[in-house]
């Protein structure tokens, strides 16, 4: 497995496999990799002739009180887990790389989502979307995928990113994948080692909030305000746990949607210790 560092190197790896007639998948990620990344890329590997994982924590996505200091870095690891599960290249640029003027400096050039961009975890964590889509708009420019893979987990960014495919014309398919979770129910999340035992039991009142809510949906409730109750109450049982949002939304638009039907979303966030996690459902 090959590890590159350009954009230059990137681009020439991708043009060398499109000239050959194969498909080209990215899995962009920060790194700290998981079975939730692993399934991302062996989805990839299983669609894709060539694949590509990038290995980024990418600065301009960070608000200034967040963790991108501590943020989990484990390349090495990353590497092999990468490669077990069918990664032919990892792209692990530098920040100069990506941002050229460096994080500190006044950077130009950022691709922002409009209106969009500014609901659920965009409502919370200001700048953070634009942050998000400006890096994924250069990995796509850098490796020209034709598809590139992202977790359900990341509900609301992945609503971002495909808004922004089609307004850009990124000849890019964005692949959704299951949330893949531990056994006793919690989403993987690189965030999860910042958890203390305590606050690990804790976590587990996110997934047993969405639990509840696909149960209510099951038995025929549709409104939101209940179901958006359902999960309050569940997370009142919890008072360590600071609630930051709990809302049923279009997944297009992230806009409220007052009837769960097929396709919206049910999506949690809270605060549990100093780690903000996130949780969420499709309704079927």
């Amino acid at each position: 497995m090959q590890i590159l560092r350009t954009v230059a190197e990137l681009r020439h790896w991708s043009r060398q496999h499109r000239a050959a007639g194969l498909t080209i998948g990215l899995v962009p990620t920060m790194g700290a990799l998981h079975a939730g990344h692993a399934s991302l890329i062996a989805a990839a590997a299983g669609s894709c002739e060539a694949v590509a994982v990038t290995i980024f924590v990418n600065p301009t996505q960070f608000g200034p009180n967040e963790d991108y200091a501590r943020y989990p870095r484990s390349f090495e690891a990353d590497c092999a887990l990468a490669e077990s599960h069918g990664a032919g290249v990892i792209f692990a640029p530098s920040v100069d790389e990506l941002y050229p003027d460096g994080p500190s400096r006044k950077i130009a050039t950022f691709v922002e989502v409009a209106d969009i961009g500014d609901r659920l975890d965009g409502a919370s964590r200001p700048g953070h979307f634009r942050g998000v889509a400006t890096v994924v708009a250069k990995l796509l420019i850098a490796a020209e995928p034709n598809r590139a893979f992202f977790g359900q987990k990341d509900a609301a960014q992945v609503a971002i990113l495909r808004r922004m495919v089609i307004d850009l014309r990124f000849a890019t398919e964005i692949v959704v994948c299951p949330i893949v979770r531990d056994p006793d129910g919690l989403a993987l999340s690189s965030r999860n080692v910042y958890l203390s035992p305590a606050e690990r039991t804790q976590a587990l009142t996110l997934s047993r909030a969405i639990g509840h809510v696909e149960s209510l949906v099951a038995a025929g409730e549709r409104r939101a305000a209940a179901l958006i109750e359902s999960a309050n109450k569940t997370f009142a049982t919890v008072p360590a746990i600071r609630v930051d949002y709990v809302a049923l939304v279009d997944w297009t638009t992230l806009e409220p949607a007052e009837t769960a039907i097929p396709g919206t979303l049910f999506a949690v966030a809270a605060w549990v210790g100093a780690t903000r996690l996130i949780d969420n459902t499709v309704i079927a």
